[in-house]
């Protein structure tokens, strides 16, 4: 574990660049794989570590806290979605609004995580993470941004730039909404039936797909 300095700071240890990065992947894969099973707050560090390679004490080299390294796999689901938006532009030359919702569709149904993440422990993530860390993730929040406004130029001309500015602050609110609607436990199933609500199942994909079609053609 590295020392602590005058200021209460974490003073790394040396080593190379590509052995911290693989360090830190190692941490939030071992994170994501726990957070498939385990609820974000019955998961510890201690947890985290008994799942990598290294010893437990050894993260603190990295993440100060377990928000820490939650908000970095949040980051890099973000990244991942950008490199799919960036890849479907690539392909593709032209794509009918139809088109566009399905294949948004199908890249959000890759990013479960990340919907989880938003729109259950981003306050919890946000708040116990330094300003270091969540500046990083801001900027890759922020590059999502970039990304699915470079694709609706790319694919629809025809939208102006408040019209896609709009598109974006519509698109971006849905995202965080998008997983208590598709993923339900068993006592929020009994209490909407002992409620009288109605139970409707969607999936990612349908949510998705619906939204984002309607929301295109009030712009198209």
């Amino acid at each position: 574990m590295g020392k602590t300095g005058s200021e209460g700071l974490i003073i790394m240890p040396k080593g190379s660049e590509e052995l911290t990065n693989a360090r830190k992947e190692e941490i939030i894969n071992a994170c994501a794989s726990l957070y498939e099973t385990v609820s974000f707050k019955d998961i510890t560090i201690r947890d985290i570590g008994a799942a990598t390679s290294f010893s437990r004490t050894s993260i603190y080299n990295y993440f100060q806290t377990k928000e820490e390294i939650f908000l970095a796999l949040l980051q890099r689901e973000h990244e991942l979605w950008i490199a799919d938006l960036e890849e479907l532009i690539r392909k593709n030359a032209s794509m009918s609004a139809e088109a566009f919702a399905g294949e948004m569709a199908h890249i959000l149904e890759k990013r479960r995580c990340m919907l989880k993440l938003m729109a259950v422990n981003i306050y919890d993530m946000e708040g116990n993470s330094r300003l270091e860390n969540l500046v990083a993730f801001k900027k890759a929040y922020g590059a999502s941004f970039d990304a699915l406004s470079r694709c609706l130029k790319h694919f629809f001309p025809s939208m102006g730039e408040e019209e896609i500015r709009e598109f974006l602050y519509v698109f971006f609110p849905f995202l965080f909404g998008v997983h208590p609607y598709t993923s339900h436990t068993e006592k929020q199933l009994e209490a909407m039936r002992q409620a009288g609500i109605e139970i409707r199942e969607s999936t990612v994909y349908e949510l998705t797909e619906r939204f984002t079609l309607r929301l295109l053609r009030s712009f198209l």
